[in-house]
């Protein structure tokens, strides 16, 4: 059937060629958006003034020698109309060579139907595009999933929602960059392809490059190179890119994804807290134009002061660990118990991540703050000098799910490599997400690097505030080849 539909449009798009019509010139004699003509449509209709317009064909009604046509370019829909009696060939040649989804040129004048509708008689008109495929049916575009997520152009042309909601995140970004900039912070870029992987607890994708002949990894977060551009002098500085871990794919996680990340000199994580729900507040205004939100059936309000919740006493409460008492033991028998497999995972840090995310997070719907987790859970963060067994780090917590993460980071050299180094036991056991020991880093962290505090956040915060699994907010999720 689609053949059969495409041999048709061929047939059409020859058929210009024989008429002496080009199907895909590059040149369009445009001068006004679709947009720009609603605006100022009764400025176009009193001067009879013809405007010249372009898009896509979304409709064809034809009713005994007129012509009614649905264009869009992007920017609006306006209705055109082309009367026989007065394009006469070229009205014949629309009727046999255009069908929906044909981009078109049409110039006319601006008038109002008799149901008050706005219009453009149509005066001349010539093909920008021959489509050779037809559109997905109007009213119920994509149905299938996995259809949808192949042909991602189709659902966003088809699906308005869908076009709003990346909309949406384009201000999300744009929203992040701009509060940041305007507090100092200078936006910077760091290497994507790595030698040594670090900054997060994640598998990487290997590489290789033929021009140096050596393996490399795609970076799984970019902290340990914006640390060094702090060791370099930087005060304030950020990154938004794209980030790669080679992990499972679900509701909450992609194997790419878009992060961000920046690095505040002479801050702690204390300071981070106020800074950090400030600009919560402002990106989540931005993009949705309202602190609250739906999220599985609840109402979410980043709106109030946010809750403070204490690692061990969420841990105590919801699971029944006492993380000052419990042996390892312990923490692998409830984790055990809680259907998850404890002998898989290396470390005491990871077993006790493991349970925190099964049995403790869910509850933390109400955005808030999860502070001082223990020292094992977080190679990278700076210890408190009240409790040498925690760190000073803090986590925004909502919807049962992690929305950002930051702390008071580790400048000590000494106290980073010995962490590194129990790392790398992990690694060597059999831990393939244990970090690496990064030798350059450490020199770098040699040469002093000042107090700091650092943030991150990924884009499954977007997905939580217009409560979508994060692959639907995603323009081309990676799909298994057919």
């Amino acid at each position: 059937m689609l053949d059969e539909l495409r041999s048709e449009r061929i047939k059409k798009l020859n058929l210009l060629r024989e008429n002496g019509k080009n199907p895909y010139p590059a040149l369009t004699k445009r001068d006004a958006s679709i947009e720009s003509v609603l605006k100022n449509f009764p400025e176009l209709e009193e001067s009879k003034n013809p405007t010249s317009i372009a898009g896509r064909v979304l409709s064809l009604r034809e009713h005994g020698g007129i012509l009614f046509c649905d264009l869009s370019d992007g920017t609006g829909k306006i209705q055109i109309l082309l009367k026989k009696d007065t394009l006469f060939e070229l009205y014949e040649l629309f009727i046999s060579s255009v069908d929906i989804g044909d981009f078109i040129e049409t110039a006319g004048v601006a008038f109002k139907t008799k149901r008050g509708e706005m219009t453009i008689e149509v005066s001349e008109w010539s093909m920008l595009t021959k489509s050779l495929l037809p559109l997905p049916e109007k009213w119920h575009g994509l149905q299938d999933t996995e259809e949808r997520y192949r042909k991602r152009y189709l659902d966003i042309l088809m699906s308005s929602h869908v076009k709003d909601m990346f909309v949406k995140k384009a201000k999300f970004w744009k929203s992040t960059r701009e509060f940041l900039q305007s507090h100092g912070f200078m936006e910077v870029e760091t290497p994507v392809l790595e030698s040594s992987p670090g900054g997060a607890d994640a598998e990487p994708f290997l590489t290789h490059l033929n021009a140096l002949d050596i393996d490399l990894y795609l970076r799984i977060s970019p902290e340990l190179y914006l640390k060094r551009l702090m060791v370099a002098g930087f005060e304030k500085v950020f990154e938004i890119g794209r980030i790669f871990r080679n992990e499972g794919i679900d509701k909450e996680h992609l194997q790419d994804y878009t992060q961000l990340e920046f690095y505040w000199g002479y801050a702690d994580y204390r300071m981070l807290m106020e800074f950090v729900e400030d600009m919560y507040k402002k990106i989540i205004m931005d993009t949705i134009g309202s602190l609250k939100h739906q999220w599985n059936g609840q109402t979410i309000n980043w709106g109030g002061k946010w809750k403070i919740y204490d690692y061990y006493e969420a841990m105590k409460e919801h699971a029944g660990i006492d993380l000052k008492t419990a042996s390892d033991t312990d923490l692998r028998a409830i984790a055990t118990k809680l259907g998850l497999d404890a002998e898989k995972h290396h470390g005491r840090g990871r077993v006790i991540d493991l349970i925190f995310k099964k049995a403790v997070r869910s509850h933390m719907i109400q955005p808030g703050f999860l502070i001082n987790p223990p020292l094992d859970v977080e190679p990278l963060a700076k210890r408190m000098e009240s409790d040498p067994d925690k760190v000073e780090r803090v986590q925004v917590v909502a919807c049962g799910s992690e929305l950002g993460k930051g702390f008071s980071e580790l400048n000590d050299p000494s106290d980073q490599r010995a962490r590194m180094e129990e790392q790398l036991k992990l690694r060597e056991a059999g831990d393939k997400e244990a970090q690496r020991l990064d030798e350059d880093f450490l020199e770098a962290l040699e040469h002093g690097m000042p107090p700091t505090a650092g943030f991150g956040f990924s884009e499954r915060l977007f997905s939580i505030l217009v409560d979508k699994p994060v692959r639907e907010t995603t323009y081309f999720p990676l799909m298994r080849p057919k």
